[in-house]
């Protein structure tokens, strides 16, 4: 069954552990990313942890292979359920992250790709160079990502089906863009809802705003946690 993740965007502890608190019981585990790492670090990541809840260590890792392992053997102390590197850092990239997480044994992390991110659209990548689009852009890097035998890629609601449909079953789909009927899109460009995500093939979904913003952020993890279920 797909997991939910609520993605904590935060530079305050205090209010990072009250909501992991609070969301405890009704979300699968917590997304922390570059606000809150840069203002908490390795120190604010065990803090989180202590909540019970597996932790998503959101980096994107994107450097030359030594230092990308280097940055992945110096993360297993904080022992992240899953970790990102940048898809288009390279098979030699991927393959030393790979062979870096593999040194926790079997309770390594699961490596995912960074394909494209949710706030880019078709007209954006054109402005950058790349003529493909994004639906061709993520199976490309998704592609290099499955060449250097990351576990998987992380990618829009809108791809999900057809990574599914490329990799099969055993390659992680982790799928952030994703947006209730009843939520604001914000900056979020390819999107779709939970059921959607679900129904697409998603194995994990990344959703922030909608629960960490609203008035009641457990009732409304519940309420997106029905959708999935449903």
């Amino acid at each position: 069954m797909s997991q939910l993740y609520c993605a904590i965007d935060t530079p305050d502890l205090v209010t990072a552990a009250r909501l992991a608190e609070t969301l405890a019981d009704t979300v699968d585990g917590l997304k922390l990313g570059l606000e809150f790492f840069t203002a908490c670090g390795p120190a604010g990541v065990a803090t989180l942890a202590g909540s019970g809840l597996p932790v998503f260590l959101d980096l994107k890792l994107h450097d030359i292979p030594n230092t990308v392992a280097g940055a992945v053997r110096s993360l297993l102390t904080l022992r992240p359920a899953i970790l990102t590197v940048h898809a288009g850092g390279g098979t030699a990239m991927h393959e030393a992250a790979m062979e870096a997480a593999a040194e926790a044994g079997e309770g390594r992390p699961r490596i995912v790709g960074v394909t494209v991110l949710t706030s880019l659209d078709d007209d954006d990548l054109g402005r950058m160079g790349w003529a493909q689009g994004t639906g061709e852009t993520v199976a490309t890097l998704a592609r290099e990502a499955e060449a250097g035998g990351l576990d998987g890629i992380v990618c829009s609601p809108r791809e999900a089906a057809a990574m599914r449909a490329a990799f099969g079953p055993d390659f992680d789909l982790v799928v952030p863009g994703i947006r209730p009927d009843w939520a604001a899109k914000g900056d979020q460009k390819r999107v779709t809802t939970p059921a959607e995500a679900v129904a697409a093939g998603a194995d994990v979904l990344v959703i922030g705003r909608p629960i960490t913003g609203a008035d009641d952020p457990a009732a409304a993890a519940r309420r997106i946690a029905q959708e999935i279920v449903a």
